[in-house]
């Protein structure tokens, strides 16, 4: 039925839970990310990958890449459409920019909404984060990863890029996903979260 929800929905995401800045919370975000893989009704592997299926392959853990960034709200933005792997068209705003470092360096993310996805009580707070950065296409999914965000009540949000998963289309090309905007590519290697798939 999930699989059913995103396809409808546009979106192709596994909605782990948001960010904190411990072990146990990446530990737990691995753990449920696995059993959904691992669970035929949920999971994006076709089957031939899903019945050898034990675990994704996760960079170590290292909390320098669990951040607290400066949330800047975006004004004026219009929706847009966010290009996928696919035929799909599905329209997003930018929600802002999240301003942040990592080893003294600055960089900077969008942060989006999804349109058909924000008009949902359950997901109304639900934010985007689509990235590529230095390890794309090498280390990790050519495609860019993604990260589940919630709107903050203040100026920060936290950025765990120890939670960065793949998109569907990463294990299956039946799935279409949208792909990271250029102003997410980050010059940086983010040696964290899920890696490349490797059948």
């Amino acid at each position: 039925m999930k699989k059913i929800f995103y396809l409808l929905l546009g979106m192709t995401f596994p909605l782990t839970g948001f960010s904190q800045c411990d072990l146990e919370s990446v530990t737990a975000f691995q753990k449920k990310i696995n059993s959904e893989y691992a669970n035929a009704e949920e999971s994006p592997l076709k089957e031939k990958d899903r019945k050898k299926f034990k675990t994704l392959d996760f960079f170590p853990v290292d909390l320098k890449y669990c951040v607290t960034a400066r949330l800047v709200k975006a004004t004026d933005e219009k929706p847009f459409t966010m290009p996928t792997t696919g035929t799909r068209k599905p329209l997003y705003i930018k929600y802002g920019e999240l301003s942040f470092k990592i080893d003294g360096k600055d960089y900077k993310l969008n942060v989006y909404r999804n349109l058909e996805l924000a008009k949902m009580e359950k997901y109304k707070n639900y934010l985007f984060l689509p990235f590529t950065d230095l390890t794309s296409g090498v280390d990790s999914y050519g495609g860019g990863r993604y990260i589940d965000l919630e709107i903050p009540d203040g100026a920060t949000i936290t950025i765990d890029f120890n939670k960065a998963y793949n998109p569907y289309c990463a294990y299956n090309e039946g799935y279409s996903c949208p792909i990271p905007p250029q102003a997410n590519d980050l010059k940086v290697e983010i040696r964290a979260g899920v890696k490349a798939f490797h059948k």
